[in-house]
């Protein structure tokens, strides 16, 4: 069986070192370890949480507080971050958005008081993880792939979920052997060190090389830059895509998929395990498996995305997502049963899966502004999840257990699989994309 060469025959690349491989692949590559440089500081709340609260007495809804604003930041970054990226390029705002999340991660080592935790936390981190959350990975695979999109997007957010948990073994053992400043001083380095990669091999559009994308039938030249700010971009594309239902049905999924990932999971599931006398470097351990079976569950959901209606398949992850957590609060020992290694295998195969047709759909329903809708949407994600982080503790704090907070969310993710299921109606309107205009 004859097997179709991977570079096009007229490739000529300026670096020998890839020449059998076509640059879209190695431009992935490049981000995918930046978005798990990034990820590290993503895992540090869950392991800092009783350490933070431990030394300084903050209770847990004023530590939850700062992890919510980094959440909300992080996802209201995102479409400005997609519109700059269109502006400045890729590479420049990767390499900034990197400096940010270390330097935000190296100065709490120097933090006294909670409104530091916020500024740091919240604002600065927030702000560089923000610019490059899953928009990034919308406009990398939307510039740089034809074919096996749906694939690429999958492999890039389960990089960034999966490193964000990976992370926590490492980052709990840290925590309990040398504090969590050194952990914390670990991850700036982590992000840092990626800087120069981004630098020196992240490119902007294949045009640069004297390419195509991969898998592109035609020229496609570099776009030029938007005649408009980044801001008025990324507002533009919201006011159009806002008019429209099925906006407003992928943005409500989302939200409910951040609150049952990032807010309650990512931030809770360590100290509601502690809570029954788990160890922490133990339900650590059990999130980075949460991170490994997301690895293959995204890029499986990226493989079917690319061949199934992604509609359906969004309804099928939240509905059995949401079956998941309603069994949760049963599980919890102090020690680690087969029942819960059950739930991490299933969670963690259904942890990001929402992405690769989410992006899919925005694409489909918003065409060349998908990428800055799709920011919008992610940023209704981390709404979700800022809310569920901050509701959560607060529950936590009045209840002594997690208990009602797994169960609500069992039953939102639910919900969600309905608002998935409505977008069939709305599928006739997306048979031709149309790109959202923006004022000129």
């Amino acid at each position: 069986m004859a097997v179709g060469p991977l570079v096009r025959p007229d490739f000529l690349p300026d670096d020998h070192l890839v020449k059998r491989l076509h640059p879209a692949w190695l431009v992935a590559a490049v981000a995918f370890v930046a978005l798990v440089g990034a990820a590290g500081f993503r895992a540090t709340p869950g392991v800092m949480l009783h350490p933070l609260h431990e030394e300084f007495g903050w209770s847990l809804g004023t530590i939850s507080l700062a992890v919510s604003i980094n959440l909300l930041l992080f996802g209201l970054t995102a479409p400005f971050a997609a519109a700059l990226m269109e502006r400045f390029g890729i590479r420049r705002v990767v390499a900034y958005a990197l400096l940010l999340v270390s330097a935000g991660s190296g100065l709490t080592v120097f933090m006294r008081h909670s409104w530091e935790l916020i500024a740091l936390w919240g604002v600065l981190v927030g702000l560089g993880t923000g610019s490059m959350a899953l928009a990034f990975v919308a406009t990398v695979t939307g510039r740089w792939f034809v074919k096996r999109r749906g694939l690429v997007t999958g492999v890039l957010t389960a990089g960034g979920a999966a490193g964000q948990l990976v992370f926590l073994p490492v980052l709990a053992v840290l925590v309990e052997d040398h504090g969590w400043r050194t952990a914390a001083l670990t991850v700036a380095g982590a992000a840092l060190l990626v800087v120069p990669l981004v630098l020196w091999r992240l490119r902007d559009h294949p045009a640069e090389l004297g390419v195509t994308a991969y898998g592109a039938s035609s020229s496609d030249p570099a776009p030029p830059a938007p005649a408009v700010g980044a801001a008025r971009r990324a507002l533009g594309a919201l006011r159009s895509a806002s008019r429209t239902p099925a906006f407003w049905l992928l943005a409500g999924g989302f939200a409910i998929c951040g609150a049952t990932t990032n807010g309650l999971i990512g931030t809770h599931f360590i100290p509601a395990a502690h809570d029954h006398g788990m160890a922490e470097p133990t339900a650590a351990s059990l999130l980075a498996l949460v991170g490994l079976f997301d690895i293959a569950g995204t890029i499986a959901s990226g493989w079917l995305t690319d061949r199934m209606d992604s509609r359906v398949l969004l309804g099928w992850y939240y509905a059995l997502r949401g079956l998941s957590l309603l069994v949760l609060p049963a599980l919890f020992a102090a020690t680690v049963r087969p029942s819960m290694l059950v739930f991490i295998l299933f969670y963690g195969l259904d942890w990001v899966a929402t992405v690769p047709p989410t992006v899919a759909l925005c694409r489909e329903y918003f065409g060349t502004s998908g990428p800055v809708v799709f920011g919008w949407v992610f940023a209704s994600h981390q709404f979700g999840a800022a809310i569920a982080a901050t509701s959560t503790g607060l529950l936590r704090d009045r209840l002594g257990n997690y208990d009602l907070a797994w169960y609500i969310a069992g039953g939102l993710s639910i919900s969600a699989a309905a608002l998935s299921l409505l977008l069939l109606r709305t599928r006739r309107s997306a048979a031709t994309p149309t790109p959202v205009p923006v004022p000129a």
